[in-house]
């Protein structure tokens, strides 16, 4: 019998959220600090704490339980791999919460979470194959095909970050040179203005009006890169939506300046993708672990 309540919690690098779903009723939605700088037994606490608090607005009942975190459990080890939350790296995360929380969970990343999440309460509810990106530190992605995530057989579905954009070119932390998360994720804007002896954020500079010539080239490159990008995942998979998320995403120019770019890079003489800005916003991690 399928459990009548679900229960999500979203494990961030400062927050840790949960939320109680009855059907699409919220029945309980709370916040409270990660405090990661105390360390992983202190964040399993923070979770036993908020997931105890959700239990008493259903009264104990039978429920599913997931949880979305940063990083990705590794296939051959069960250890968490490239958190952010850097901690909780190589630990048997999923057995140690569910040894805590006593309780069976399911766990998956935080950009299976969001796809899943717009897919199933956000931008993308009306569509059948829909790949989700999230473009904030990182460039992270995944695809969720009638309302369920593909993993694939190296749970790397959706990792269009790590795929090659230029040859040779900025070196990455995973070892390869010229990924996609180098070159228009936060940090890899972030880089690149340093290099080029600008010292705005990534924010800044993508609200300034007036551009140095400098700046304007790296803003071009940008734009160009954002549409090969997407363009790869088009011509490759041709998923029916994408939807943008993370701290790059709020920025309108990408919907159309950055769609324009992305048209020159389809192989086709027209293109019906729609490509779209999330509705959820930071809490798409959270309605996406509840639906796991």
């Amino acid at each position: 019998m399928t459990a009548k309540f679900k229960i999500g919690i979203d494990l961030g690098g400062t927050k840790i959220e949960c939320l109680v779903l009855n059907g699409q009723d919220i029945l309980f939605r709370e916040r409270i600090s990660t405090e990661s700088n105390y360390g992983s037994d202190h964040i399993l606490n923070q979770i036993n704490i908020i997931y105890k608090k959700a239990l008493n607005h259903i009264n104990f009942s039978d429920h599913h339980l997931g949880i979305c975190t940063p990083g990705s459990i590794s296939k051959n080890t069960g250890l968490l791999q490239n958190s952010n939350t850097t901690c909780l790296n190589n630990l048997p995360i999923k057995i140690l919460l569910e040894k805590k929380l006593d309780h069976m969970i399911k766990i998956d990343n935080d950009a299976n979470c969001f796809a899943l999440a717009e897919s199933t309460f956000g931008a993308a509810i009306d569509y059948d194959f829909v790949f989700g990106i999230i473009m904030g530190t990182g460039c992270g992605g995944g695809f969720v095909i009638n309302n369920k995530v593909r993993l694939g057989p190296n749970l790397i579905s959706g990792e269009w970050g790590h795929s090659i954009l230029h040859t040779n070119g900025s070196d990455c932390y995973c070892g390869k040179n010229g990924c996609v998360e180098t070159y228009i994720s936060g940090s890899g804007i972030k880089n690149i203005l340093q290099k080029n002896n600008c010292s705005l954020s990534p924010k800044d500079f993508f609200n300034k009006t007036n551009k140095s010539k400098t700046e304007s080239k790296i803003f071009e490159n940008f734009i160009n890169d954002f549409g090969q990008a997407i363009g790869n995942i088009i011509n490759s998979i041709d998923p029916d939506i994408i939807v943008l998320g993370g701290g790059i995403s709020n920025n309108d120019f990408l919907y159309h300046k950055g769609i324009e770019s992305v048209h020159k890079y389809i192989f086709s003489d027209h293109s019906n993708t729609v490509i779209v800005k999330n509705k959820l916003g930071d809490s798409a991690g959270v309605f996406g672990a509840a639906m796991l």
